[in-house]
């Protein structure tokens, strides 16, 4: 199980980048502050653009740092944040379980962010808001059904009470490891054929990000 105590003054191994989508209003930033610093606004305003946090934990004895970027969820805006999908490893598709609109726009989601998004990024649906059981709309068996037709990693959460929000994220970045991983090591195989294994030694694979604002793009540092 990942940790989240990190010396602040190690070296990072990896940078993941991980998008919230969804519908406005189904909690997204509310789950990001739940989990990058264990905080829950009640009176938290619609994301205008894009906002994201980070957060530095230990995956299987490597230094991982999640760049979270929470997108906003209203229909003017996704046009600016569709750009912010590239370079994504992660992504979680939130909709409010106590609201049967939110889900229905579930595939319409995600059928932006694959268009975006690499093939290869790992998805999580979330069914937020899970402390509305009584309000719910959403049956957990219908958001399993579609999580499993469409491949996609299933959790309902709540970031009022921190039901399985850190969970969630531990699980997304952990699985985005291991796929990370298994290329490495294959790469390594690869090199070691070529008498070049030395080469992936110590390497940090970070993945292609844009901060905001800047216009300037990082990759591919070791």
């Amino acid at each position: 199980m990942p940790n989240l105590q990190v010396n602040l003054n190690q070296k990072i191994d990896y940078v993941f980048k991980i998008v919230l989508v969804g519908d406005s209003a189904v909690g997204k930033s509310q789950l990001l502050a739940r989990f990058a610093r264990n905080e829950f606004n009640i009176d938290s305003k619609a994301t205008i653009g894009v906002e994201f946090q980070t957060k530095t934990l230990i995956v299987d004895h490597k230094i991982v740092k999640a760049q979270i970027w929470d997108t906003a969820g209203q229909e003017r805006y996704r046009a600016v944040t569709s750009a912010y999908y590239r370079g994504a490893v992660g992504a979680m598709l939130v909709y409010d379980l106590s609201k049967r609109q939110s889900f229905d726009h579930v595939a319409k989601w995600l059928e932006e962010l694959r268009e975006h998004a690499d093939n290869n990024i790992v998805i999580m649906l979330i069914g937020n808001k899970s402390d509305l059981g009584s309000l719910r709309a959403v049956p957990v068996e219908d958001a399993k059904e579609f999580a499993q037709k469409e491949n996609l990693f299933f959790m309902e959460t709540s970031a009022l009470d921190a039901t399985n929000v850190e969970s969630a994220f531990l699980s997304i970045l952990t699985e985005i490891y291991r796929i990370v991983g298994k290329k490495s090591l294959v790469a390594n195989d690869e090199n070691e054929y070529e008498g070049n294994s030395s080469l992936l030694r110590g390497t940090a694979i970070l993945v292609p990000t844009q901060e905001p604002g800047s216009g300037r793009r990082t990759c591919c540092g070791t």
